[in-house]
């Protein structure tokens, strides 16, 4: 032992800080990698993350299965965790680029077999983690003698410390490690980086596990009380329907049709966790909306600026203000909430808590849909399929107007001047008409539905020239990224570089496409001029904008550059996402931990393994009601969606409140002390019944 406590418990602690890593870890980017690696849309990237978290909270039975039946906890924690190190090392590899990109391209060549080792990656994952869920705590509580129930007792919350450690850094790290750039033969994220360390430290998991194997107190698995109150179950509802008809009498309760083959103990017993579970049915609705902070919120920050002053948030960063949020808000609850209301004399039971958090996660995504609203202002509109967005840029020294023909608008611009993009109806759109300086030109358009264009005009000594380009962008960049191009406004070919990126030679007044650039960094412009070199550093670009550079000249080898918006950067910060952490972690604050004291409470001191199975099957159910929400609801616009899934939990929210007004509050330990008492006077009938017929058979 080490201070007291059993020299085992340490290597338990560290395996779940390392399990907890490369899970939460992995989950962070999972819908990232989704979304930009498998190029799924947000629907699709939302539905298969919540699937694979419905697996991780399903699988959980099937372990504590295993090893009360068959394997015992410790060899079911050592084999499902090498199944987990396999799932996580295959997730790895199923996101290098270079496995499928044959012509080094930047884009794998065959999706489907990085999709395939996902799924496979994905499954064999869940199995692992949610497997070994309800093995690891009640393993590391079996090293304690009955002696040592404080020791026990601090041992569970060193344990849950360990748990938010381990994922409050992987939050942090593993988007920093994604948002690198790797790769062998062309730059991408670096996802196998990112999953390739929460691969590592479960691998680290493993090894720590297995060392401390001979410090071990390892109990022999006794069977599982979960099989015996499916069986007490099954066999009073088949005995029920057998005796349906009139002729036999009614029992106080359907599960007393059980007491034909089952003790009236495991029957009690049984009814008291049937009317806790009976309670879970609505609290699905609540994790369905808790979450969505890894599919939707992610996503939705994506669409949002992350420059932190001198910092940088990935928008699967945000995640971490979830852990932090907790670590606080758990003792200032606990601590000030708490006594403030027992002093007003308010009755808050566990109950009452849990109907609070309902409401308060209602509120964070009333929260999230309002922001949700203030980003849409902010997104450009582009053109529909019978219209046309045109730009016009004035490359000349003169002022220009341009008219379209026929009487659809007229602009006028100074020199270096442009528009924002205007819309037309395709069809109505003939010609422009151009006038600078002294000359004029009748430029007739002939464009297709459903597409930008920018048009630069110049008057040069041989009158006025009209440049079409036509931007095949029709979105925001994504994931917070900027589009550069470059115009050259020289009267000869100049080669252009950024960073590292070569933009090609580009002749008088051509333009190179666009290329993809992190967004919120500077990077150095050179423009090679007859073997001269100038270079200037470029402005700050923000997050999910798109520019148009205008090379205008060289002086003193300093580029003169001129730079035209074409897709405005994110405005809306990711610190207002902060507010619906902030409501949503405090709703988890008084619904999941007065949920879980709530259930020990209620629950017999053998079944409280049964109650913990059912609260996390509520979180699967939840995460499959996103599936089918999503699904059902057809509805266009994100904040649309989030109001729907807010009006969901608020309605949840009103029955949940109306079952625990009529639920009535049991002791447990009264209960069983009763039975023990019954079972006792039983006892002692059966002896005295016992002695009286000795008594008579002496006496014959």
């Amino acid at each position: 032992s080490c201070f007291g406590y059993p020299l085992s418990i340490f290597f338990i602690v560290v395996n779940e800080f390392c399990e907890r890593f490369s899970y939460y870890g992995m989950r962070a980017v999972l819908v990232l990698y989704f979304k930009y690696f498998l190029q799924w849309n947000d629907n699709l990237s939302t539905a298969i993350y919540h699937t694979f978290v419905a697996l991780c909270y399903l699988t959980p039975i099937l372990g504590a299965l295993i090893a009360d039946s068959w394997l015992g906890k410790f060899k079911t924690i050592v084999y499902l965790s090498i199944v987990y190190t396999i799932g996580q090392a295959v997730m790895s590899v199923s996101s290098i680029n270079e496995l499928t990109d044959h012509n080094y391209d930047g884009s794998p060549d065959n999706l489907s077999v990085h999709v395939a080792l996902s799924m496979i990656g994905l499954i064999l994952i869940a199995l692992g983690t949610g497997g070994i869920k309800p093995c690891v705590s009640a393993f590391g509580g079996d090293q304690f003698e009955d002696d040592q129930e404080k020791q026990r007792s601090r041992f569970f919350s060193i344990f849950y410390l360990s748990i938010n450690a381990g994922s409050l850094l992987s939050t942090i790290i593993t988007p920093i490690l994604r948002a690198q750039e790797c790769g062998i033969h062309s730059k991408q994220r670096c996802y196998p980086l990112a999953f390739g360390v929460p691969a590592a430290l479960m691998a680290v998991s493993l090894v720590v596990f297995i060392i401390g194997s001979k410090m071990y107190k390892k109990v022999r698995p006794q069977g599982n009380i979960m099989i015996k109150v499916f069986k007490c179950i099954g066999f009073a509802i088949k005995n029920r329907f057998r005796h349906r008809s009139k002729e036999f009498p009614k029992r106080e309760h359907w599960l007393d049709w059980a007491s034909e083959k089952y003790d009236k103990r495991l029957i009690v017993q049984t009814k008291m966790v049937l009317k806790v579970l009976f309670l879970y049915i609505p609290l699905p609705m609540f994790w369905a909306l808790f979450d969505q902070q890894g599919s939707r919120w992610t996503l939705q920050a994506t669409t949002m600026d992350g420059n932190f002053v001198a910092i940088q948030i990935q928008p699967d960063q945000m995640q971490t203000v979830n852990p932090i949020l907790i670590i606080i808000m758990v003792p200032v609850v606990d601590a000030v909430i708490y006594p403030l209301i027992k002093k007003c004399k308010i009755n808050f039971t566990p109950l009452r808590k849990m109907t609070v958090g309902m409401l308060l996660a209602s509120l964070a995504f009333v929260a999230a849909a309002l922001l949700q609203v203030q980003i849409d202002k902010t997104l450009p509109v582009f053109p529909a399929a019978g219209q046309s967005q045109i730009k016009v840029i004035n490359l000349g020294t003169d002022r220009a107007t341009v008219q379209f023909e026929p009487q659809l608008k007229t602009v006028n611009l100074t020199s270096m001047d442009y528009t924002d993009y205007m819309t037309f109806e395709t069809s109505q759109l003939q010609s422009l008409s151009i006038i600078s300086g002294n000359e004029s030109k009748m430029e007739s358009v002939n464009l297709s539905g459903g597409q930008r264009h920018t048009v630069g005009i110049k008057n040069t000594e041989t009158g006025i020239v009209a440049v079409w380009l036509y931007d095949n962008v029709t979105s925001k960049p994504e994931e917070g990224n900027n589009l550069i191009r470059f115009i050259n406004n020289l009267p000869y070919t100049i080669n252009v570089t950024m960073g590292d990126t070569f933009f090609g030679s580009l002749t008088n007044l051509s333009a190179s496409n666009y290329n993809l650039f992190a967004g919120g960094r500077k990077d150095n412009i050179m423009a090679t001029i007859n073997s001269n070199s100038c270079s200037v550093i470029s402005n700050k670009f923000g997050f999910g904008s798109a520019y148009t550079i205008v090379i205008n000249g060289c002086t003193g080898n300093e580029l003169d550059v001129v730079y035209s918006e074409d897709i405005p950067p994110n405005t809306v910060h990711m610190a207002w996402q902060i507010p619906q952490y902030f409501l949503l972690t405090c709703a988890e604050v008084v619904f999941s931990v007065t949920g879980l004291e709530f259930s020990y409470s209620q629950a017999p001191s053998n079944m409280k393994a049964v109650l913990q199975a059912g609260w996390l099957l509520t979180v699967a159910v939840g995460n499959i009601i996103v599936l089918i929400v999503a699904g059902a609801s057809k509805l266009s616009e994100p904040w649309a969606e989030y109001v729907l899934f807010a009006a969901l939990l608020l309605a949840v929210c009103i029955i949940f409140a109306v079952m625990a007004y009529f639920y009535t509050y049991t002791d447990p330990n009264e209960v069983e002390a009763q039975l023990d008492e019954e079972e006792k006077k039983q006892g002692k009938k059966d002896q005295d019944a016992y002695e009286k017929e000795g008594e008579t058979v002496s006496r014959m």
